[in-house]
């Protein structure tokens, strides 16, 4: 199965999911094949930044962007990303980031998501969830009253068609794919038991921002579990290759092991906060599994040669020689 293939399946299939409870809850269960969501609304780090980094601060450089988008896309990425995919599985517009006031348009979402970012504040990133989600109630207090307040025959800018409609937030998809950098700061400042005790802490957090998204009318949320970050190349980089301390696939095992403990938890919370608010819909996405899978099949994705270790515009990184 190629990457394209496999991020597809895990997209599909937890949509499929999704959109069964928005049917049922309608009482419309064999309509399956109208299931629409009118809108997304993102929040995360890098995983999921479509440009507010590159709105923000000094930009993202080539080669982000070229392998699809021919451009800088705003993404940390050469091509699209799993936000990406899941806006063209449901015929909607790539999302615009929140930050990128140039030409976006936000009637079908916006992405709060921006590189760096953390759960709790304190991070790589002056843009922790907290923020991105107190920036979202201050985006849909002032579209709701602008969309009140703009014809539909205006000629010129803000269009009414570029702002949501009220109604659409509560029919919306509340996505999320945030903690990687939690754990990598944590990892990076103190030791890997410390961090494992500030898991608790960290889920708090996350669940209390999901909470304020609740009690403002959104009912479904997409949360990602965090990927393997003992194969990111920097965990490559900064512990070296020990005995034991590295798995088959060249990737750090303890920080792996971090990162499925973090997964652990935050799916036993998912299961809790489901029987707190019966009225929504959570849906968990292993993208830890998915990941780790094309990492394990890399050589069979094309013809890939053993990844070395380069620099590259001043930046280290993996290298995959063709």
């Amino acid at each position: 199965m190629n990457c394209r293939r496999l991020l597809y399946v895990v997209v599909w299939f937890n949509l499929c999911v999704a959109c069964t409870f928005i049917q049922v809850s309608a009482g419309n269960a064999s309509n399956f094949s109208k299931c629409w969501f009118p809108a997304i609304y993102n929040f995360g780090d890098s995983n999921s930044d479509t440009g507010a980094v590159f709105a923000a601060f000094t930009g993202v450089k080539p080669p982000n962007g070229i392998s699809f988008f021919g451009s800088l896309s705003g993404r940390a990425s050469d091509g699209r990303l799993i936000i990406d995919f899941m806006t063209e599985e449901l015929k909607l517009p790539y999302l615009n980031a929140y930050l990128d006031s140039v030409g976006s348009n936000y009637r079908h979402g916006a992405n709060f998501a921006v590189g760096g970012s953390s759960i709790r504040p304190g991070g790589f990133s002056p843009f922790p969830l907290g923020l991105q989600v107190a920036q979202f109630l201050l985006f849909k207090s002032r579209t709701n009253t602008l969309f009140n307040q703009l014809s539909n025959n205006r000629t010129e800018p803000p269009f009414k068609n570029s702002v949501p409609r009220p109604e659409d937030f509560s029919r919306a998809l509340y996505t999320f794919d945030i903690g990687q950098n939690d754990l990598a700061f944590g990892l990076q400042h103190t030791s890997q038991e410390q961090v494992i005790k500030s898991i608790p802490e960290i889920l708090n957090q996350f669940f209390q921002a999901v909470q304020q998204l609740y009690n403002v009318g959104a009912r479904v949320f997409w949360i990602h579990n965090t990927g393997p970050i003992g194969c990111l190349p920097y965990s490559y980089i900064y512990y070296e290759p020990k005995k034991g301390n590295v798995d088959a696939n060249g990737c750090v095992k303890p920080q792996n092991d971090l990162a499925q403990e973090f997964n652990r938890q935050l799916k036993d919370q998912v299961f809790q906060i489901r029987r707190k608010f019966p009225l929504a819909k959570f849906t968990y996405v292993d993208v830890y599994t998915a990941k780790y899978e094309l990492i394990s099949n890399a050589r069979n994705q094309g013809d890939l040669q053993v990844p070395e270790v380069t620099k590259f515009r001043g930046m280290q990184c993996f290298w995959l020689s063709t």
